[in-house]
């Protein structure tokens, strides 16, 4: 009898590529600290992210997406 797989916890998933995504996500495809990409969100270099609640906040994969092209385009953040 076949058994459900789960999902292990540690194991990397495909970032998706609509949807909501939360910093640990983000910074599986771009290789920089958390406080590096919290520092380029405050200096309007990365998306601008959106509170679901107090302590909950995400960005639009499609945002990330489109940051991450223009990353490869121009070399760098701006």
């Amino acid at each position: 009898m076949p058994t459900a797989t789960k999902p292990i916890k540690d194991q990397p998933q495909a970032f998706p590529s609509i949807g909501l995504v939360r910093v640990k996500q983000i910074l599986t495809i771009i290789p920089v600290g958390a406080s590096t990409w919290h520092r380029w969100v405050r200096e309007g270099k990365a998306p601008k992210p959106f509170k679901l609640s107090e302590n909950t906040t995400v960005w639009k994969a499609e945002d990330i997406h489109a940051f991450v092209e223009k990353m490869c385009k121009t070399g760098a953040a701006e």
